[in-house]
């Protein structure tokens, strides 16, 4: 039996919710909700079922979880995602590094929170 087949969700604590949901709108692109965002996907390659993962920002004083994370987002193009950061001023922690299953970049959020782009490797299905 699966036990865990993905992420479930992102959650985390900021100072302004809102202004950091709208900072996550601007700078990568994110469709936001009331609640944050959703990212739907399917829960397998032949399958017809959707499913998803659920991103949002709480109030900095929620008792919920600690503040502690790191969150990895898969980008395309990290190249030239990092172009456009540098022209909008947002803060790029290393550079890029390349590994055989992708390439890897830190940036800072509008909070300060240290966040990990992933640009994967395309791999063909086998058979």
């Amino acid at each position: 039996m699966k036990r865990v087949t993905g992420i479930g969700g992102v959650f985390f604590k900021s100072k302004d919710p809102g202004k950091i949901t709208e900072w996550y709108q601007k700078h990568l692109g994110l469709e936001t909700n009331p609640y944050g965002a959703t990212f739907e996907w399917y829960e397998n390659p032949d399958s017809a079922s959707k499913a998803q993962t659920q991103w949002t920002p709480f109030p900095e004083n929620s008792k919920y979880f600690d503040r502690e994370f790191m969150i990895n987002y898969r980008v395309e193009n990290l190249e030239k995602l990092v172009e456009e950061f540098q022209k909008e001023g947002v803060t790029i922690v290393d550079k890029i590094e390349t590994y055989d299953y992708g390439k890897f970049v830190h940036i800072l959020d509008g909070d300060g929170n240290k966040v990990q782009l992933w640009e994967p490797v395309e791999r063909k299905k086998t058979e």
